[in-house]
C-alpha cells in the first residue's frame, strides 16, 4: 500500500513521503482553521505548508512535476494559501479596511506576477540565440551580458515568496490587534514585487542589444572558417536529451584523439546543458534552418551515434561521408536497424556487428560495414589486473523497459526482487547500477527499482547492527562535492548564465584542463570506493561513478541482452544473461551473441550458487575459454588497438570523400566554349 502510494505520488525517498503528506495535510487543514477560526491552529498549518513546499522543491521535484499536472501548482497553492488567511481575517472580525487593503494587495501582487513572467518571457526570447556555443571564440559577436540572476533565475519562486510579509503582518495583527505591522507587511509585500518588476523591466533595455540572427550565424560560419573541422559528431534525440547525453559523452575522448579535426553537433539546448567536458568546439544549433547554413567546406566525415528523424538535415549534405556508430554493441533488433541503409557505412566493433546485420538481408550492403573496435573500453581493468575484495561484488545492471510492452527486455520487471533477494542470500555484495530511463515509461519497473533500493538499504543497516558492517571510511563527502563541483566547472555546467552568456564567454579551451579533468575523476573515484567500503551495498546512478569504474569493481556482471554486456565482455570477467522467459539454453545462445561466454539465469534463480562458484573458485570457471572467443569475436582484436583502427577508418573514409568530390567536380565542370572568331571587315 506504501509503496503504490509512493509510486501514485512519484516520490524518491521516505522522507520525501512524509513531506508531501504533510504538505496535503496542512492545505486540508486550512480552510478548516479558517473557518473555525482557530488562529494558532492556521499559523501551524501555515507554516508547514510553507516549509514543506519549499523543501519538495530541492528533494522530490518529480512530485512537483505531479502537482502541476493537475493543476496544483506553486502559484495556485500560494494563492490557495492567502486567500484562506483573508477568510480567516474575515471570520474574526478584522477590521474592513483591513479585509480590503489584504484583496488589493493581493491582487496587486499577483498582477505584478504577470506583467514579471510576461517580460521574463519577452527577455528569454529575445537573448535564444539561433546558435549556442561551446570553445570557440565568440568575443566578437557583441551578445550582452546575462540578466542578474537575482532577476532572472528562479524568479517565482522568489515573487511569490514575497508574500511572506503580508502573511506574517496580518497574522500579527489578529493576534495581537496591532493593524500597524499589518500596514507594513501589505506595504513590503506591495512595494517589493512593483521594485523588482521595475527592475527586470530597466533589463530589457540590455536585452534588445542582441545581434540579429544572420551576424550570430556569420561570426559562427567566420569561426568555422578558421578552425575547418573535418570529422562532425552529429545528435539529435529530443524526447530525453538528459537522460540520453550518455551516447554523446561515451565518444568524446575517442574525437579528442583523431588526427583530424573535430566538431560536435548538437540539435537540442537540453543537450548541450548536459555534455560532459571537452576542449571540442560544439554547435547547438536546434532549427533545421539555421543548420543549412552552417559553412563547413572542409568536412568529410560525420558521425552518428543514434538514429533520429533529425539526421536528415546533415545527411543532406551530400559532399560529406555519413556513418551510424550507435552508442554500443548489443544483440537488440535495433542495433540491426533498416534505417542504417541511409548511411554511407555502418561502423561496429567487431565481426560480431557484422553478422548482425545479415538480420535484413538485401538491406545493408556486406562492403558498408566497417569493424572498428570500441575505444571507449581501454579504460576496463582485464580479469588478470583484478584484486578480488573479502566478498564477491556483483554488479547488476538491467537495461530499461524499453519504449513498449512488446520489446521489454529487462529482467528487472520478471525477476528483479527474486534476483537480488537470492544474491543476499548467498551472501554477496551487490553493486546496482539501474539504466537510466528505468522506470520512465513502465510503472511496474520503477516500483521493482524501488523494491530492490529499499533491499539493499535494509540489508546495509541490518549488517551495520549486527557488527558485520563497518562504518564508512570518515566523512569525505566535503571532498567529493568539491571535486564534483570543479568537474562541473570543467565541464561549462556551471554557468548560472543561459545558453547566450554561454556563448557570449566562449573561448578556445586550455589543454592543462583534460590532464585535471582526469586526475579529477581519479581522485573522486578513488575517495567514494574508499568511503563506500569493499563490503557496503551500494545504488549507484548519475554520472559518477562511471559504468566502466563499476566493472573494475566488480567480480561478476548479471545484466540483460544489452551493449552493457558487449563492453563487460573486455574485461574476461565471469558474467551473467538472465532468461527470464526461461528459453532452452541451445536457442538463447544461438539468438544472442552475447550469450556465447555467458552463464545463464533463469527466472528462479536456482543456478545462482552454482554461477557464484566460478567467482567464489576461480579454478572452477567452465565458460573462461569461451569468453575469450566471444571478446575477439565481440569486439575484434587486441592489435592493433581500438582507438588506432577507428583513427585509421576516420582518415580513410574522409580521404574517399575527398576523391568522390574530386570526381564529382570534374563530372559536373562545364565544357570551355570556343572562342569566338572575328571576321575582318
Amino acid at each position: 500500500m506504501v509503496h503504490q502510494l509512493r509510486a501514485a505520488l512519484r516520490v524518491r525517498t521516505w522522507g520525501g513521503l512524509v513531506l508531501s503528506l504533510l504538505l496535503g495535510a496542512s492545505y486540508a487543514a486550512m480552510p478548516l482553521f479558517a473557518l473555525l477560526p482557530q488562529l494558532w491552529g492556521f499559523v501551524a498549518a501555515s507554516a508547514v505548508s510553507y516549509v514543506a513546499d519549499a523543501w519538495l522543491h530541492r528533494l522530490e521535484p518529480s512530485f512537483i512535476r505531479r502537482m502541476a499536472a493537475f493543476r496544483i501548482d506553486r502559484t495556485m497553492r500560494f494563492l490557495a494559501r492567502d486567500a484562506l488567511l483573508l477568510v480567516l481575517a474575515e471570520r474574526m472580525d478584522a477590521p474592513e479596511p483591513v479585509l480590503v487593503a489584504g484583496l488589493i494587495v493581493l491582487g496587486g501582487q499577483f498582477g505584478v506576477l504577470v506583467l514579471y513572467a510576461a517580460l521574463h518571457r519577452v527577455i528569454r526570447r529575445t537573448r535564444t540565440l539561433p546558435v549556442a556555443v561551446r570553445n570557440l571564440d565568440m568575443g566578437d559577436a557583441g551578445i550582452p551580458k546575462a540578466l542578474p540572476a537575482l532577476l532572472y533565475r528562479r524568479y517565482l519562486r522568489r515573487l511569490l515568496h514575497l508574500d511572506l510579509p503580508m502573511h506574517a503582518g496580518l497574522l500579527a495583527g489578529l493576534a495581537g490587534a496591532n493593524w500597524a505591522v499589518t500596514k507594513a507587511g501589505y506595504a513590503l509585500s506591495l512595494v517589493l514585487p512593483t521594485l523588482a518588476l521595475l527592475a527586470l523591466a530597466g533589463q530589457l533595455r540590455r536585452a534588445r542589444r542582441m545581434p540579429e540572427r544572420e551576424e550570430i550565424i556569420a561570426e559562427v560560419n567566420r569561426q568555422l572558417a578558421a578552425y575547418r573541422p573535418e570529422v562532425a559528431l552529429y545528435f539529435s534525440f529530443a524526447a530525453v536529451s538528459r537522460d540520453f547525453m550518455y551516447q554523446v559523452n561515451m565518444w568524446i575522448e575517442t574525437l579528442e584523439s583523431l588526427d583530424r579535426r573535430p566538431l560536435i553537433i548538437l540539435r537540442e539546448r537540453a543537450s548541450f546543458r548536459y555534455l560532459s567536458r571537452t576542449r571540442l568546439p560544439v554547435l547547438c544549433v536546434p532549427k533545421a534552418d539555421d543548420v543549412a547554413e552552417l559553412d563547413l567546406p572542409d568536412l568529410k566525415v560525420v558521425l552518428y551515434p543514434g538514429n533520429a528523424g533529425k539526421n536528415v538535415h546533415m545527411l543532406r549534405v551530400a559532399e560529406a561521408k555519413h556513418v551510424f556508430i550507435g552508442h554500443g554493441d548489443s544483440d537488440k533488433l535495433a542495433s540491426s536497424n533498416r534505417v542504417s541503409k541511409v548511411y554511407d557505412e555502418i561502423w561496429v566493433a567487431g565481426r560480431a556487428g557484422r553478422d548482425r546485420y545479415q538480420r535484413i538481408r538485401h538491406a545493408v550492403d556486406d562492403a558498408a560495414i566497417v569493424e572498428v573496435g570500441r575505444p571507449q573500453l581501454a579504460s576496463i581493468r582485464p580479469h588478470a589486473h583484478h584484486i578480488p575484495g573479502p566478498l564477491p561484488t556483483v554488479l547488476y545492471a538491467p537495461t530499461w523497459e524499453g519504449w513498449s510492452d512488446d520489446d521489454c527486455h529487462t529482467s528487472l520487471i520478471p525477476m528483479g526482487v527474486e534476483l537480488v533477494s537470492a544474491l543476499l542470500e548467498e551472501g554477496v555484495r551487490v553493486l546496482y547500477k539501474p539504466h537510466p530511463l528505468t522506470g520512465k515509461r513502465s510503472p511496474a519497473a520503477a516500483q521493482a527499482d524501488r523494491t530492490v533500493r529499499e533491499m539493499l538499504e535494509a540489508d546495509n543497516h541490518r549488517r551495520r547492527a549486527a557488527g558485520t558492517l563497518p562504518a564508512e571510511a570518515g566523512d569525505l563527502e566535503p571532498r567529493l562535492r568539491e571535486i564534483r563541483a570543479r568537474i562541473e566547472e570543467l565541464a561549462g555546467r556551471e554557468s548560472t548564465g543561459d545558453d547566450a552568456e554561454q556563448t557570449r564567454d566562449a573561448r578556445p579551451p586550455q589543454r592543462v584542463g583534460s590532464d585535471e579533468w582526469r586526475a579529477l575523476h581519479d581522485e573522486w573515484h578513488r575517495l567514494y570506493w574508499h568511503q563506500t567500503g569493499a563490503l557496503r551495498h551500494d545504488v549507484i546512478t548519475g554520472q559518477l561513478p562511471t559504468l566502466y569504474e563499476c566493472f573494475n569493481q566488480a567480480d561478476l556482471l548479471i545484466s540483460d541482452v544489452s551493449s552493457v554486456v558487449a563492453d563487460f565482455v573486455a574485461s574476461l570477467k565471469p558474467y551473467v544473461l538472465t532468461n527470464a522467459h526461461d528459453v532452452p539454453d541451445g536457442e538463447f545462445r544461438a539468438a544472442y551473441t552475447t550469450a556465447g561466454g555467458a552463464y545463464l539465469l533463469d527466472r528462479a534463480c536456482a543456478r545462482l550458487p552454482q554461477i557464484l562458484r566460478s567467482v567464489r573458485e576461480p579454478a572452477h570457471d567452465p565458460m573462461a575459454p569461451d569468453r575469450q572467443i566471444v571478446k575477439e569475436y565481440l569486439l575484434g582484436p587486441d592489435r592493433p588497438t581500438s582507438m588506432e583502427r577507428f583513427n585509421a577508418a576516420v582518415n580513410a573514409l574522409a580521404e574517399t570523400a575527398v576523391l568522390h568530390q574530386q570526381e564529382h567536380a570534374l563530372d559536373v565542370m562545364p565544357s570551355l566554349p570556343a572562342p569566338a572568331r572575328h571576321q575582318p571587315s
